[in-house]
């Protein structure tokens, strides 16, 4: 039995949107949430995978939105289409009434590129491709070597 398994408890009696400070969090929870959920959106995100906290909530059947750690609040929304929407953060406006949209395909491609262990992707894909430059730029404004100038 996880240790959110309280949270998931209260989530799945509800029914709609569950707007949530933190402290009411902590209080069904009966114990502090860790730093991080403090300091880090990403400790709200609904990655599930092993993060025991993500996996109570969407368990059951919500998932997280409009996370605003700068006031320690989180939304719960029913989930609609798992694995396809993520989280927001706040927006750090003085103003309540900020809407927060997203592109439609924001998030679609998410985990379908894979790199290789091994690979360097600072690593240029031609060695070479900076000499073809070079030498362009010498012999336009340089003569060549051992020839005079006039």
């Amino acid at each position: 039995m996880s240790k959110y398994e309280p949270l998931r408890k209260h989530l799945a009696q509800r029914q709609g949107n569950a707007p949530l400070s933190f402290a009411e969090i902590e209080e069904i929870l009966g114990f502090s949430l860790p730093r991080s959920a403090y300091l880090y959106p990403a400790w709200w995100s609904n990655s599930g995978g092993t993060h025991v906290q993500s996996a109570a909530w969407q368990s059951a059947g919500y998932e997280t939105r409009h996370v605003d750690l700068a006031r320690h609040t989180v939304q719960f929304e029913p989930s609609e289409r798992a694995g396809f929407d993520e989280m927001t953060q706040a927006t750090l406006s003085d103003s309540d009434n900020t809407s927060e949209t997203k592109h439609p395909l924001f998030g679609c491609m998410k985990g379908t590129s894979i790199v290789m262990p091994g690979v360097d992707l600072t690593e240029p894909a031609d060695p070479d491709w900076g000499k073809v430059y070079d030498d362009e730029y010498e012999d336009a404004n340089f003569p060549a070597k051992g020839a005079k100038s006039h």
